[in-house]
């Protein structure tokens, strides 16, 4: 499978989708900016942004399938794109630069190809199968950290898991010597690992789109991952877990979760 069309087509119109989310970014506070949900925030931009990918990648791959976090699943194909418009809404909204579009494409219970464009922070990651990953046209590897004490771990929060179960897997960590971090942007989070400004993150509860682009890009990186697609992740969402090899084993045992073979 030839992914370097796609991967090119991609990264262009992640660019392009991030100069449009900027050009329709809310002031704070503006009505524009509304709530799905407990901390599930909702702008304009989110849906322009879905719409804009969706009608441009078919255009490019009327074969392909498409899914967006806003309107869901519309388009069906053997390959499938994902994509989250806005990973990081919430610093979005508020004015904040920690946010980016995410474009994922995945076949067969597998993420094969990542295009992730973080605009003010000036970040670009790219992966596809089997040619590695690179941020910014650098490659990228996950970091060689071998002990909990010397870590860097985000652990992501979600209102779909209770407030004491997200405050014990903190405890955990932090109990094992890892300095926590929280970024509010779980694809970011997740291509931190990759190249290794960040350890680990993890996560009890996160969805496709969050992820679909950053599976590649941790993997190409050498990073260790939980089985987020093979556990159905695809479908309902799921636990993830990303980490440096060195620390992936004893992260696993701390978070009760499992990593892939």
């Amino acid at each position: 499978m030839d992914l370097s069309e796609r991967l090119r087509v991609a990264e262009a119109l992640a660019r392009q989708a991030a100069s449009l989310a900027l050009g329709l970014r809310p002031s704070a506070n503006s009505e524009a900016i509304t709530l799905k949900g407990a901390q599930d925030w909702l702008t304009e931009a989110d849906g322009a942004v879905e719409r804009f990918l969706s009608d441009e990648l078919a255009k490019h791959f009327p074969e392909d399938g498409f899914q967006g976090e806003e309107a869901g699943m519309h388009r069906e194909g053997t390959l499938r794109w994902v994509v989250d418009p806005i990973d990081g809404t919430s610093n979005f909204a508020h004015g904040g630069q920690r946010w980016c579009v995410s474009v994922g494409l995945i076949t067969e219970g597998r993420a094969v190809l990542g295009a992730v464009v973080s605009p003010e922070l000036n970040q670009c990651f790219l992966a596809s199968e089997g040619c590695g990953a690179t941020l910014n046209g650098k490659p990228i590897r996950a970091a060689a950290t071998r002990e909990m004490g010397r870590a860097i771990v985000e652990c992501g929060w979600s209102p779909r898991v209770a407030n004491p179960d997200y405050h014990a897997l903190c405890q955990a960590v932090m109990g094992a010597g890892a300095m926590m971090r929280s970024g509010g942007s779980g694809t970011l989070g997740l291509c931190d690992v990759a190249c290794g400004t960040l350890d680990a993150y993890v996560e009890r509860h996160i969805n496709l789109w969050d992820v679909a682009a950053a599976l590649c890009v941790l993997s190409e990186a050498g990073a260790r991952v939980s089985p987020f697609m093979a556990d159905g992740g695809a479908e309902r969402g799921g636990p993830i877990l990303a980490a440096a090899p060195g620390i992936s084993e004893a992260l696993a045992g701390i978070a009760g979760m499992r990593l892939a073979a």
